[in-house]
């Protein structure tokens, strides 16, 4: 039986290691808090997971939420006018729900199921030391904990990697008490609101642990008005300040939050990170590799949502490109191999994030506009956020753009 070592419990780490663990591979878990640590902590992230990382999960019976969770239907954008009223207003179907279950249930959920079904879960924090005495006694070694002093361990790829320092300041507020959008309240739906100049605002159901709620998330332009929030520790004092930033920008968004409060005292996170890609082979001190996994090797910005579907995406292609291995050993061939396998998907990803990041072109805006008296072109760009890839087709270039609008505008 093959032994492999993962080193971190988020979406990919676990996701992996159920995976293994239901193929027969010995698996060894480690991770730097317990399930009940994870569950009654900070948030982590604003998970909202698309059709085909969902199905991922489903595939391995992992789906515990899917039920429970709020079932979204659309994805849809406003864009703010110089006076605050909205220049731009639509929403696409998507053609699979998505869900958004909060990684504290999720992680310390799927972190119980694992040592429940006999894998071996280790409760301790990982140096690069640690790791070099650890890996002596597995077959393959993986990293999936994307901060910290392990990631030191993987460099930049500058060939991939445009930006260098962080390219919004990221706030986020887990809220009971939102009402629904009322041109729409038939169905949920993702909102992403526009603010040119300052950042965007995205609004989400979610599943928490104290049941169904509503994720505040800002990404605010370094420097500008909503790069506010560093240094706040008080949940009280972030909510307020996400409050009073949605009531100058977007009265729309703020006219439904009125009444809202936070989940839990753990219901608040900020912060900041320069989109990164790095080489996905590490040495260790002893001359041993491991292998990156997820952010560790493909950070992208959050600002479109797709964090935990790369990290359920990487999860998956790694599994098979294990399982299809077979017996043989895990060298540097083959990491690079099993990361190029996955670079197949979030080379999209990338691209679009970092294009999503700059201001856009002309040619994007009259997309985006288009879409509010297109359905098609409003469903397309909804579902784009499931497989970023169809962007190729009629997203980055204008005479793509140009031609596809062409074709779905009535004569």
């Amino acid at each position: 039986m093959r032994k492999i070592l993962i080193v971190g419990a988020g979406q990919s780490g676990l996701q992996l290691a159920l995976g293994l663990q239901s193929r027969g591979y010995e698996v060894t878990l480690m991770s730097n808090r317990t399930a009940d640590e994870i569950r009654s902590g900070r948030v982590m992230s604003t998970q909202c997971m698309f059709d085909t990382a969902l199905q991922h999960e489903r595939d391995l019976g992992l789906d515990f939420w899917e039920s429970q969770a709020p079932r979204i239907e659309g994805l849809g954008v406003s864009v703010a006018a110089p006076d605050s009223t909205r220049a731009v207003d639509w929403v696409g179907k998507l053609g699979g729900h998505a869900q958004s279950v909060d990684q504290r249930l999720k992680m310390s959920g799927w972190m119980e199921t694992f040592a429940r079904r006999g894998g071996q879960l280790v409760i301790h924090g990982v140096a690069v030391g640690d790791l070099d005495y650890f890996a002596r006694s597995y077959d393959l070694v993986l990293v999936a904990a994307g901060k910290g002093e392990l990631v030191s361990m993987f460099g930049r790829d500058a060939s991939r990697s445009p930006y260098d320092a962080p390219q919004r300041a990221l706030s986020v507020a887990y809220v009971h008490g939102l009402g629904p959008r009322p041109e729409h309240p038939e169905f949920d739906a993702v909102r992403c609101n526009l603010v040119p100049g300052v950042g965007e605002l995205f609004v989400m159901p979610t599943l928490t642990v104290s049941g169904r709620a509503d994720i505040l998330f800002w990404e605010g332009v370094p420097g500008g008005p909503v790069d506010v929030f560093q240094g706040i520790k008080d949940p009280s004092e972030h909510l307020a300040l996400t409050l009073g930033l949605m009531e100058k920008f977007l009265p729309w968004e703020y006219a439904r939050a009125t009444r809202v409060e936070l989940t839990d005292a753990g219901g608040t996170l900020a912060g900041r990170y320069a989109p990164t890609v790095r080489n996905p082979v590490g040495r260790l001190p002893g001359g041993g590799l491991v292998l990156g996994v997820a952010d560790v090797v493909v950070a992208n910005d959050p600002i479109t949502g797709q964090g935990s579907n790369s990290a359920s995406k990487c999860a998956a292609a790694y599994l098979a490109a294990i399982v299809e291995h077979g017996d043989r050993p895990f060298d540097e061939e083959w990491m690079r191999a099993a990361f190029d396998r996955y670079w197949e998907t979030a080379r999209h990803v990338t691209k679009w994030t970092n294009a999503m990041l700059a201001p856009p072109p002309e040619h994007v805006l009259n997309l985006i506009g288009a879409a509010g008296a297109l359905q098609p072109v409003a469903d397309r760009f909804a579902n784009g956020f499931d497989d970023p890839s169809d962007f190729e087709n009629f997203f980055y270039d204008p005479e793509k753009t140009s031609a596809y609008l062409g074709e779905v505008t009535p004569n």
